[in-house]
Parts: structure tokens; C-alpha cells; sequence
């Protein structure tokens, strides 16, 4: 049984380092309580927009 999903699986990785990657820079640009806990939304949400900003310079 052939599984058609595998390369699939190489993008979610690749999104998780961003991910991870943005939480060690916004967290250390952070300075106090909310500043942290923004970072780690701004970690969350940061990889989407540098795909849709490669997209669009790929367009």
C-alpha cells in the first residue's frame, strides 16, 4: 500500500522551523510580560505572511 501524502509532510516541517524561528527572535526582542506573550503570537502568525510575500514576488 502505496502513501500518497508523504511529501506533503515536508511543508509542515518547513513551516514549524519558521514557526520556532520567529519564536526565538520576537522573544528576544522582548522586553516585559505582554511584549513576550506577543511575541509568541506574532511567532504564530509571522511564517504566513513570508510565504504569501514569496508567492507574490514569484507572481
Amino acid at each position: 500500500m502505496a502513501n500518497s501524502n508523504a511529501g506533503a509532510a515536508g511543508g509542515g516541517a518547513l513551516y514549524g522551523l519558521g514557526i520556532f524561528g520567529a519564536w526565538v527572535w520576537f522573544w528576544q526582542q522582548a522586553d516585559g510580560f505582554w511584549a513576550h506573550g506577543l511575541a509568541v503570537l506574532e511567532g504564530i502568525v509571522w511564517p504566513a505572511f513570508m510565504v504569501y510575500d514569496a508567492f507574490k514576488a514569484l507572481h
